[in-house]
C-alpha cells in the first residue's frame, strides 16, 4: 500500500504523485467544501490528477493532517492498494426516515464474498445515524468492519456536503467505500472522555431520534435548565453537554448523543441518533485531561495485538464538540493518537457531527463526542 498526503491552504504543500492513480486507488478529501470557492478549485485539481481513482470526502468542522489541525483548508490522502480492491457506492437522502433503507442499499451494493470493511462518509444533518447503521448491519456479514462519520459544518448546523463520485460537493448524500481481498487489514477503536453529572432520567416520550420528554418533563425545558447561560446559544451550545444513553435500566452499554436541532414549539430536541423510549439519559460535561486520554486509549485499543506494517493510514474522526472544548489543546488529542500508532503511520481525518464504529458487541453504531480511529494497511 502506498500513501501520499497533501494539504491545501494558500497552495499545495507539494506536487501530486500522479503515478498512484489507478482503479485500486482511494482518494480521501476533507475540508471547507461547498462554501469556499478556493477549496472547490483545489478539489477539481485533485480529481483531474487522479481520474481513475475512487474519490470520497466531506465538509468538516476542522481538518486533521497527521498531528495538526487546520481550518478553511483541504486535506487529501491518496492510497494505492497493491493487493486489494476498492469500490464506491453512494445514495441520495431527502429525509431521516430514509436512513435505514439507505444503509441497506449501500450494503447490498458493496457486498461480496471477499468484502472486509466499509468506510461510510455521510450527510451530517438529514440523517438518523442509528437507523443508517441498522440498515448496514442488517445486510453485511458480521466479520465486515464498518467505520466512518457524518459530515460537519463547524458549529453552524446549517448545511453539510459529501463528495459525489464526479467530485462535486453535495448535500443529502451518503457514500460508502468497500475494501476487498485477503491482504487487506483494518483495526478500529473509539473512546470518549466525558464525565456524567446530575441524575439519570427516563426517556418517557420519543420518536426515533426526536426526544420529547424526560421524566415526563418537556425535554427542551430540562435541557435549558441545565445549560443555564448557554441556553440562548442552542443548538451549538449543546455540544458542550451531550447525553449518555442506556437503552434499559439494566443495560451496561453507553452511547453518547448530541443535539442536531431544537423545536421551541414542541419543546423537543432532535439528536444524531435514536433516543429509545423507556431508556435512560444522563447529562455529561467535559473533563479536558480525560478527553485527551480518551484519544490515546482509542489508539492503544486499536493497535493492541495488531501486526501493523509500514505504510498504514489512520483515519481519525472526532466530534466537533471535542474541538470546541479543547480549543488550543485540540492538537494534543491528535498527537496522542500518533504517539501510540506504529512509527511511520500517516493520519488524515476531520471533526464531525457523528462517528461510526463497532461497539463492543462487534456491530457498528453511531457515536457522538468520541475520537474514532480506523487503521488500514495491507499484508
Amino acid at each position: 500500500m502506498k500513501i501520499r498526503m497533501y494539504r491545501y491552504l494558500d497552495g499545495w504543500n507539494e506536487p501530486f504523485d500522479t503515478s498512484l492513480d489507478s482503479e485500486r486507488t482511494m482518494v480521501l478529501m476533507f475540508g471547507e467544501m461547498g462554501r469556499n470557492e478556493r477549496v472547490q478549485d483545489a478539489i477539481g485539481e485533485v480529481c483531474r490528477a487522479y481520474p481513475k481513482s475512487k474519490v470520497a470526502g466531506c465538509s468538516s468542522a476542522g481538518e486533521i493532517f497527521d498531528n495538526e489541525l487546520f481550518e478553511d483548508s483541504l486535506v487529501v490522502a491518496v492510497v494505492q492498494l497493491e493487493k486489494s480492491r476498492v469500490k464506491k457506492a453512494e445514495r441520495s437522502i431527502a429525509s431521516p426516515d430514509e436512513s435505514e433503507r439507505i444503509g441497506r442499499e449501500l450494503a447490498q451494493a458493496l457486498t461480496a464474498d471477499d468484502l472486509k470493511a466499509v468506510l461510510i462518509i455521510s450527510e451530517g444533518l438529514t440523517i438518523n445515524g442509528t437507523e443508517l447503521t441498522q440498515g448496514l448491519n442488517s445486510v453485511l456479514p458480521e466479520h465486515v468492519v464498518v467505520t466512518g462519520g457524518l459530515a460537519g459544518d463547524d458549529d453552524r448546523f446549517e448545511r453539510t456536503y459529501v463528495l459525489e463520485s464526479e467530485c462535486n460537493p453535495r448535500s443529502g448524500l451518503v457514500s460508502a467505500i468497500g475494501f476487498y481481498g485477503d491482504h487487506f487489514r483494518i483495526a478500529s477503536g473509539y473512546q470518549g472522555g466525558w464525565d456524567k453529572f446530575g441524575i439519570e432520567r427516563e426517556i418517557t416520550s420519543s420518536h426515533k431520534n426526536i426526544l420529547y420528554t424526560l421524566n415526563n418533563e418537556p425535554a427542551l425545558e430540562v435541557y435549558k435548565r441545565y445549560l443555564g447561560k448557554h441556553a440562548d446559544e442552542l443548538p451549538a451550545s449543546a455540544l458542550l453537554f451531550p447525553l449518555a444513553i442506556r437503552e434499559s435500566k439494566d443495560g451496561e452499554e453507553i452511547k453518547v448523543r448530541t443535539v442536531l436541532a431544537v423545536n421551541e414549539e414542541e419543546q423537543s430536541i432532535t439528536f444524531a441518533g435514536d433516543m429509545p423510549e423507556g431508556g435512560f439519559a444522563t447529562f455529561m460535561k467535559a473533563n479536558f485531561d480525560r478527553l485527551i486520554d480518551g484519544a490515546y486509549e482509542a489508539a492503544e485499543t486499536m493497535a493492541e495485538g495488531e501486526d501493523v506494517k509500514m505504510d498504514a493510514l489512520s483515519i481519525a474522526i472526532s466530534c466537533v464538540g471535542r474541538k470546541l472544548l479543547l480549543k488550543q489543546r485540540t492538537e494534543e488529542e491528535l498527537e496522542a493518537t500518533l504517539d501510540v500508532l506504529p512509527e511511520g503511520t500517516r493520519q488524515i481525518g476531520f471533526y464531525s457531527y457523528g462517528e461510526i464504529s463497532p461497539m463492543h458487541s462487534g456491530q457498528c453504531d453511531l457515536h457522538n463526542q468520541t475520537m474514532t480511529l480506523t487503521l488500514i494497511w495491507e499484508v
